[in-house]
């Protein structure tokens, strides 16, 4: 570890090698326009951890980390994610957002498989500063209750359950499968939340409220992380100041920027 500050930085963009000799402007300019899985400060001398899940989708891709201050990527910082392994099956991608006023937005999510079981990825931003959970209730049509979800999790652990960064525009993916059609009802878990109204529903192969905006049906195919044998639904955990010290070669013929 050194005594100057960094960022730890991971794009979100698959595949994409950045020049050499990329400016710092236009470095921060390609995060500003394309988002990143992972932006955080790493203070000289420290030691930070980050947590972080990515789409089901990726399997065979191949991200890159930098750090955005001026002129260190330029100086050799950087380095590459890989993310290995075979597709299993079609999914659908959707997103929501969580806010300090203890919402989602939307509230409402409409996904429209065309078979099951069906794959879904959903992307949570944080667009507040307060730490949050995507929780979804593993059964269709039901109703949580904010006295008694605890005790019910306990007995029906959530088809997914991830915590979201407590940082403006943090993001995580809750990669979970759906076995039939209905309404399953998710919540934040962090005590109070869901009693001051932070769940919504996502309606699968049913018709949503008529002012429920549907969100991004693409077509995604499923990974398994690092060869493992089970879907991407949980976070990764990297120790930023150590990862840059484990960098992939650069490719030898970066994209056109």
């Amino acid at each position: 570890m050194g005594s100057y500050p960094h960022t730890f930085t991971l794009a979100d963009t698959p595949n994409v090698v950045f020049p050499a000799n990329l400016t710092p402007a236009r470095l921060s300019a390609f995060f500003a326009a394309n988002g990143s899985f992972v932006n955080v400060s790493v203070p000289g001398g420290t030691t930070e951890f980050v947590n972080f899940s990515v789409p089901s989708s990726v399997g065979g891709d191949s991200f890159e980390f930098v750090s955005l201050l001026p002129y260190q990527f330029q100086a050799g910082m950087y380095g590459f994610f890989n993310v290995s392994g075979a597709p299993a099956g079609p999914g659908i991608t959707a997103s929501v957002s969580t806010t300090d006023t203890f919402s989602f937005v939307p509230s409402d999510l409409g996904v429209s498989p065309t078979a099951y079981p069906a794959t879904i990825d959903v992307l949570v931003t944080n667009e507040g500063s307060l730490p949050h959970t995507f929780t979804l209730d593993p059964a269709s049509n039901d109703t949580l209750s904010p006295a008694t979800f605890t005790q019910y999790f306990a007995a029906h652990p959530p088809k997914a359950n991830v915590n979201v960064p407590a940082a403006t525009g943090g993001t995580v993916w809750a990669n979970f499968t759906i076995n039939a059609p209905g309404v399953y009802e998710f919540i934040c878990e962090v005590p109070g939340h869901f009693a001051n109204g932070m769940f919504g529903h996502l309606y699968v192969g049913v018709a949503p409220p008529a002012n429920v905006t549907p969100p991004s049906t693409a077509l995604v195919q499923t990974g398994v992380l690092l060869g493992a044998g089970s879907l991407l639904g949980v976070g990764i955990v990297l120790a930023a100041a150590a990862a840059y010290t484990g960098r992939f070669p650069r490719s030898p013929t970066p994209p056109a920027h």
